[in-house]
């Protein structure tokens, strides 16, 4: 079938509100969910709190968010619940995922991009983990939780418009204001981008900079050959090293 992804949490929602109360938190529009959605919640300021996959289930929505965030994400929406009619639980359901073709019956295409599988959330775990995920996600420059997402992150700069993980149509939700005003009144100064290596592999954490030693960035996952890096764009001009390796930005 697929691996189980591991560190996982599925939240289950209920509740005659549990749409339109989602609606005014996340990211992206999930008015009438009938497919697996991607999105995050905000801080106010436009900051990173939580992303994850909503989940359409009978009488339901599914929420799947890593566990080292499940903790705080659901503090938060138990926060902004007020007196909606919502309920909020932790399933015992695991998400399980894998690249096979075709998908098994049930599983939903991850909405992130089409090189990332498809996901599926069941009472059993899935088989033991096979497949190099972070070489897919490098290859696509797909930022993870605590590596490229931390609570310092603008979600455009992560790539969240390309990830299909937020809608600019949608009405409000926390966080909107910056998020439209990044969108759409100023050029993006830095962010997650896909490089290639040529030379050894740094480690992850190793500053980039340009031939004259000016610091523009880091690496931030590292693979052979390959890396997101995360750059300030006005200033990553010209042929760019981390340390001894040359790092040639996507084009």
């Amino acid at each position: 079938m697929g691996e189980t992804h591991a560190g996982r949490t599925i939240l289950r929602i209920t509740g005659a509100d549990r749409e339109s109360f989602l609606q005014g938190l996340v990211t992206n529009d999930v008015r009438g969910l009938d497919t697996i959605s991607y999105g995050a919640l905000l801080t106010p300021q436009g900051k990173f709190i939580a992303d994850f996959f909503l989940v359409p289930e009978a009488e339901a929505i599914l929420l799947d968010v890593a566990e080292d965030l499940s903790a705080e994400l659901l503090k938060k929406l138990n926060m902004y619940k007020l007196r909606a009619e919502v309920a909020i639980e932790k399933s015992d359901l695991y998400a399980i995922r894998g690249v096979t073709s075709p998908a098994p019956e049930g599983a939903w295409e991850d909405p992130r991009h089409p090189a990332l599988g498809w996901r599926l959330y069941s009472a059993t775990p899935g088989d033991a983990p096979s497949i190099d995920w972070d070489m897919i996600r490098v290859t696509h420059a797909i930022p993870e939780v605590g590596r490229e997402l931390t609570p310092e992150t603008y979600i455009l700069e992560a790539g969240f418009e390309r990830l299909n993980g937020v809608d600019f149509r949608k009405g409000c939700y926390v966080g909107q204001e910056v998020t439209a005003r990044m969108k759409h009144k100023t050029e993006l100064r830095k962010g997650f981008v896909g490089v290639t290596l040529d030379g050894p592999a740094p480690a992850a954490g190793a500053k980039v900079t340009t031939e004259d030693g000016k610091e523009v960035g880091e690496l931030t996952t590292v693979v052979p050959g390959r890396a997101i890096a995360y750059l300030r764009f006005d200033r990553a001009k010209g042929p760019l090293l981390a340390g001894n390796t040359r790092v040639i930005r996507d084009a």
